[in-house]
C-alpha cells in the first residue's frame, strides 16, 4: 500500500467515520488506472472492513472501463488483475462455491455486456474446459522453459493476466516476443516486440517443432522395427505351409494363425 494511502486509511479510523473511500491513482502500461476503496465500519465493534472497490481504466483510444470488484474474507481480485480485465484479458483465480467448495477458474470480462448492476458480466473457463496453460506455452519455442525457475515465473505472471515477454528462438537466432493467455480460444496469444499480434498464418513459424519431428522420428523407427520382427515370424509359417502341402487341414490353422500376427 502506498504510503499517501496508509496515511489517509490511518486518519479516516481514527476519526470513527462509519464508512469511507480511498482513492488509489496509478499509471499501468501507460495507461491511466483508478480505483476508488471502499470501507466500512463494523456494526458491533471497531473494526473496518475493505468491502469492495471501483476500478476504471482509461484505454488508449479514450474509452473508460469501469467495474467493481468485490472482497470477501480478504481475498478477491488484485489492482494488477483488475486493470488486466478490464484490458481484455483472463486471469486464473481459486475460488469457492456456494457451497464453500474450492475450485479454480479462469476469468474473463464479457465486455460487450453489462448486468443490473453496470458491471460487465463475468466469463468462468473452468479447468475441464479443456484450456492447459503450460501445454499452449509449450507449444512455442521459449527459451525461458529451458529454466524451470524462470518457467515457474512466467506461468505465474500469464496467471494473473499479463502480457509477458519472452525470447522465442527460430533458425538459430533469439526475438524477443510476447504472449498472452487466451482460454476462451485454449491457446496464448503471441505479439512482435511492438506488442502487434502475430497473425494466424505466421504463428506456426514460432512454435517448437522439434520435438514433434523427433517424435515422429522415432514412431517411424519403432514402426520399422516392428514390420522386420513381423517379417522373420512370418517366414518361417510360410515355410512350414509348403512342407506340408499335402496335410489339408494343419496349414490352414497355421495360415490363420500367421495372418493375425501380422496384423498385431
Amino acid at each position: 500500500m502506498a504510503k499517501n494511502l496508509k496515511e489517509a486509511l490511518e486518519k479516516n479510523m481514527a476519526e470513527g467515520k462509519p464508512e469511507f473511500q480511498l482513492k488509489y491513482n496509478a499509471e499501468i502500461n501507460k495507461k491511466p488506472f483508478e480505483a476508488i476503496l471502499n470501507f466500512k465500519k463494523s456494526d458491533q465493534t471497531d473494526m473496518y472492513f475493505f468491502n469492495s472497490y471501483n476500478a476504471s481504466l482509461e484505454k488508449t483510444n479514450g474509452e473508460k472501463m469501469d467495474q467493481t470488484f468485490y472482497i470477501n474474507k480478504g481475498k478477491g481480485i488484485t489492482s494488477k488483475e483488475a486493470f488486466n480485465l478490464l484490458d481484455g484479458r483472463a486471469v486464473h483465480k481459486d475460488l469457492v462455491t456456494k457451497e464453500n467448495q474450492p475450485y479454480k477458474a479462469w476469468l474473463q470480462l464479457d465486455l460487450g455486456n453489462k448486468d443490473k448492476h453496470n458491471n460487465f458480466e463475468v466469463k468462468q473457463y473452468h479447468e475441464n474446459y479443456g484450456f492447459n496453460l503450460k501445454e499452449a506455452v509449450g507449444k512455442f519455442a521459449i527459451a525461458e522453459l529451458k529454466d524451470p525457475e524462470k518457467e515457474k515465473a512466467l506461468m505465474q505472471s500469464l496467471q494473473k493476466g499479463n502480457v509477458q515477454s519472452v525470447t522465442v528462438e527460430k533458425d538459430g537466432s533469439s526475438h524477443k516476443m510476447f504472449i498472452e493467455a487466451d482460454p476462451q480460444f485454449k491457446k496464448v496469444n503471441l505479439y512482435d516486440s511492438n506488442m502487434k499480434m502475430v497473425a494466424k498464418e505466421s504463428v506456426e513459424k514460432y512454435q517448437s517443432v522439434g520435438k514433434t519431428e523427433a517424435g515422429k522420428a522415432v514412431k517411424e523407427e519403432i514402426g520399422n522395427d516392428k514390420k522386420k520382427e513381423l517379417s522373420k515370424e512370418v517366414k518361417p509359417g510360410k515355410e512350414l505351409l509348403s512342407k506340408q502341402k499335402d496335410n489339408t487341414l494343419l496349414p490352414k490353422k497355421r495360415e490363420s494363425h500367421k495372418k493375425g500376427l501380422g496384423v498385431s
